[in-house]
């Protein structure tokens, strides 16, 4: 019996892998992991902490009791030292030196932020599959013509590949967006109650070399190039803003790509995957409803709305810190990151079994073709001595009669109109041989394939990911 709420992004969108990421057990192993990492670093720098205190709380890293620290909370009123007990209670003979010199701030902190470089390398990973299978579909159908269209009217010819190509610059910027993030990570380190140390120059009795030496092997232990140059109590919220952002540019880009699939769904020429035993509506039986992309919409309003915590948080920073981060963050980062693997798992999933109606793509392009051709049709005619205005203003004429035709639900009969004027140098037959789809798709194969060996030093090392990932 489930009596109460909890999260869809854990119980039916987000991959296990984030979940666990985020879980109260892998963010308190990460606590102790620091809490490790500041006593070996105190012990090696000759503070009084023992090499048999480091290694029990080296042994009890997972082994967390969350009744205990629990129990504790209620009566303290706070989550960290609520931990620092029980960690104590697992760990007695190195109970009395565990977050020495440190505040809250060292393990919540750096904590998050060990966390969320976990998450971001897991979210590239997912967007380097998107990109691959992106890759694979744009290659394949990069010289299929199609109807290209502006303001959702139909314009010039472009192709299936090239359409695809535009989704995937989208995410190669993503990517970029988010390997930029993860360059730019530092760790807090071990900094005091405002960000001066004060505490440390204490301890080493005013050897600032330590303090630093100290900083420098915490970042080592969990692969950190350094600590932000200064901060206060925490690390800078931009930051916070920075990563949301990233996660925003991610759902932006699915959410793009997703409304073009419906669109295109719609009039039947894409589609998205479709199982054998699938419902599209409890009601018509017949329908196939694209409720991937739908869904993938629907999570990007979510996290494109959640990523304005960022910028809010870190606007109203008072001074060295206030705490009206700390509910915000619990939630505004743990979910955005789920929100975002969400997103890529569908999109992975829908990248990877794409149907391609090539029939029906055939039959829209013939249908606007003969409008799509008449500039060419015009050029051909002056080469045949006729007069560039006059001829214009019998196709501008022949096509509002031709697409009043088509607008009355019948054929497009532009070429026999223009045949049928005596004044215009070409026969239909001629004209219908100068209506082959591949003379109006530009260079798009081309561009396709240089924009697709642009990328392919990114792409070489990305996973090839299943259609069937269970959504």
């Amino acid at each position: 019996m489930k009596e109460y709420y909890e999260s869809p992004l854990a119980s039916r969108y987000a991959s296990e892998e984030m979940l666990k990421l985020f879980s109260a057990q892998r963010r308190i192993e990460t606590w102790r992991r620091l809490w490790v990492a500041l006593a070996r670093a105190e012990h090696r720098l000759g503070l009084p902490v023992t090499e048999e205190q480091v290694r029990e709380l080296e042994a009890h890293i997972s082994d967390i009791d969350f009744d205990c620290a629990a129990q504790r909370e209620r009566e303290v009123r706070h989550d960290v030292m609520a931990h620092v007990y029980a960690y104590g209670k697992a760990a007695p003979s190195a109970a009395g030196i565990i977050h020495l010199g440190a505040t809250s701030c060292y393990v919540t902190d750096n904590g998050d932020l060990i966390l969320y470089r976990e998450a971001l390398l897991h979210l590239r990973h997912s967007l380097l599959g998107v990109l691959r299978q992106l890759s694979d579909f744009a290659d394949r159908w990069k010289a299929l013509p199609t109807l290209g269209y502006t303001h959702y009217q139909p314009a010039q010819l472009v192709t299936v590949g090239k359409r695809a190509a535009l989704w995937m610059q989208d995410f190669v910027s993503d990517l970029e967006e988010l390997d930029f993030t993860v360059s730019s990570l530092r760790l807090l380190g071990c900094r005091g109650t405002t960000g001066t140390e004060a505490s440390f120059l204490e301890l080493f009795e005013g050897d600032s070399g330590k303090i630093d030496e100290m900083n420098r092997m915490i970042c080592e232990e969990f692969g950190f190039s350094g600590c932000f140059a200064v901060c206060g109590q925490t690390y800078p919220r931009k930051l916070d803003s920075r990563i949301l952002h990233c996660l925003s540019a991610i759902a932006q880009s699915c959410s793009r790509m997703a409304n073009d699939i419906r669109l295109l769904q719609h009039d039947r020429q894409i589609e998205e995957p479709f199982e054998k035993n699938q419902i599209g509506s409890s009601a018509m039986a017949y329908k196939r409803n694209p409720m991937r992309c739908e869904r993938m919409c629907s999570l990007a309003r979510y996290l494109m709305a959640d990523a304005l915590n960022g910028p809010m948080t870190a606007s109203v920073q008072w001074l060295e810190r206030t705490l009206d981060d700390s509910a915000n963050r619990r939630i505004s980062l743990p979910e955005g990151f789920l929100c975002a693997d969400a997103l890529l798992r569908l999109a992975q999933n829908v990248t990877a079994g794409l149907v391609v109606n090539e029939k029906i793509i055939e039959k829209t392009v013939w249908e606007y073709l003969p409008f799509i051709a008449t500039e060419n049709l015009l050029m051909e005619a002056v080469k045949r001595g006729g007069d560039r205005q006059a001829l214009h203003e019998i196709i501008r004429q022949c096509s509002m009669e031709a697409t009043a035709r088509v607008k009355n639900g019948e054929s497009n009969d532009l070429l026999a109109r223009l045949a049928a004027t005596e004044a215009f140098p070409l026969t239909e037959a001629e004209m219908t041989a100068l209506l082959e789809p591949a003379r109006y798709i530009g260079r798009c194969p081309e561009q396709v394939t240089a924009f697709l060996e642009g990328v392919r030093p990114l792409l070489d090392t990305a996973p090839r990911t299943a259609a069937d990932i269970d959504l």
